[in-house]
């Protein structure tokens, strides 16, 4: 049995790991030295061409509860991990240079895995011929000539180049003492909910905006704004009510406390059916992570809000999941050729290797003649995989965050809602893991 691997980033490594414990032989392909993408410079596996952090460590976080659950199931991405942290609070980062070369030097010390530096321009490359299956793990860059023959295979409408991601908001940390729900002229059912501003707010609101930092884009996402999808401070600087007259206005709303319409409202829309999570309707952004929580917290309405996903736009190659892939991540399009990490639709480094870590469990039982089934999705790889399953009319990639898992059972006060969430996630992980891979 041999599977053939197109990229050497986190999912590739962790997804060819897996394999090769299963006694499955790997062709890991890498593209560098002999082509670099835009953005990286160093040829050593999985390197981390962003931050150097893992983000949060704590086990009542939903990405620390994803952290466990790999380690647990033998992810290499977390194991050196571990062996490179560097001080870092209550996170996990790395020595970004050691990291990087603690992956190769095992990677390359594997007797199964073959790593040969040779870009793969097409799924039908004459490398990837009698192999038992074919990986594709080239990262949210994927080459010009690799994302142009996964468009001919998937169809261009189902592969977006970037994304535009706006926050989500715990439900429960919205205060319904000011926001209200309503559709526009009464239409519906009322599914959204609606912060209203008076001008005051409004303008102070703008303000803050335009103060606010930015993330400073790379050389080759200098062009990266569409019209149709405009950051919201980018929007802000054409006037000062350019955002009255656009994702901001209050046509057709009426505050039921005041019975007048307000001078602006920020509408939020269910992210989820049990509406646990909401979505900040028109508030993609390239504002960093902090400035985010400080400005979008100043919304009437949003003042202790917990932010499960914060908001982002940057260059990104990724399939519409739900439409392309089978709950093994496989090609529909092309059966024999699975999708891994990034591309699939999962954002950021932890969840692009879990991604890679579960397909690799799940291709190697499926060569060795068994199905594995999906982690349950109160489980936190469970809840992420899920989202690739989730039909959305603009599917868009997402962080593991606890909106993603199934709605906890009664009432339940705020406090106690991480807790319950992360003890559900562990006993359902625990279950899984005793049945499916002890």
């Amino acid at each position: 049995m041999r599977v053939g691997i197109v990229g050497a980033g986190l999912a590739g490594c962790e997804c060819a790991m897996a394999l090769a414990r299963a006694d499955v032989d790997v062709t890991l392909y890498e593209m560098k030295p002999a082509t670099f993408s835009p953005a990286h410079t160093s040829e050593n596996l999985a390197e981390l061409v962003c931050s150097n952090s893992f983000r949060s460590d704590d086990p009542l976080a939903a990405v620390g509860l994803l952290k466990l659950e790999m380690s647990e199931a033998g992810s290499l991405v977390m194991d050196a991990a571990r062996h490179t942290a560097v001080p870092a609070g209550k996170a996990l980062a790395v020595d970004r240079e050691l990291f990087s070369a603690e992956i190769t030097a095992r990677i390359t010390a594997h007797p199964r895995i073959q790593l040969v530096r040779q870009e793969i321009r097409s799924l039908d490359d004459p490398a990837l011929t009698g192999l038992d299956a074919v990986v594709l793990a080239a990262g949210p860059l994927a080459s010009d000539p690799m994302a142009a023959d996964l468009a001919r295979v998937v169809g261009r409408d189902s592969l977006a180049f970037y994304d535009a991601i706006a926050p989500i908001v715990d439900a429960a940390t919205i205060d319904l003492t000011v926001a209200f729900f309503a559709s526009r002229y009464q239409e519906g059912e009322g599914d959204y909910l609606n912060c209203p501003m008076d001008e005051a707010a409004y303008r102070r609101f703008v303000a803050d905006l335009l103060a606010a930092d930015k993330v400073k884009p790379r050389d080759f996402e200098h062009n990266l704004h569409f019209e149709g999808c405009l950051p919201i401070e980018v929007m802000a600087e054409r006037g000062e009510m350019t955002l009255a007259f656009g994702p901001l206005k209050p046509v057709g709303l009426t505050d039921p406390r005041t019975g007048r319409r307000p001078f602006a409202v920020i509408q939020l829309r269910p992210e989820n059916a049990a509406r646990t999570a909401y979505n900040m309707v028109g508030f993609q952004t390239k504002l960093t992570y902090p400035e985010q929580k400080r400005v979008f917290c100043t919304i009437p309405g949003l003042a202790h809000a917990e932010f499960l996903r914060l908001g982002s736009i940057h260059r990104n190659t990724f399939v519409d999941a739900p439409k392309t892939l089978s709950p093994s991540l496989e090609l529909l399009a092309r059966p024999g050729v699975f999708l891994a990490g990034q591309i699939t639709g999962v954002e950021g480094y932890v969840e692009s290797a879990a991604c890679g870590l579960w397909l690799g469990l799940c291709l190697a039982a499926r060569l060795h003649g068994r199905e594995l089934p999906p982690p349950p999705p109160e489980s936190a790889l469970g809840a992420l995989l899920s989202h690739l399953r989730r039909e959305a009319k603009h599917f868009q990639p997402s962080n593991v965050n606890f909106g993603l898992s199934p709605e906890l059972p009664g009432r339940n006060k705020k406090a106690s809602r991480k807790a319950l969430y992360a003890s559900r996630a562990r006993d359902a992980w625990t279950a899984w893991m005793r049945e499916h891979l002890a």
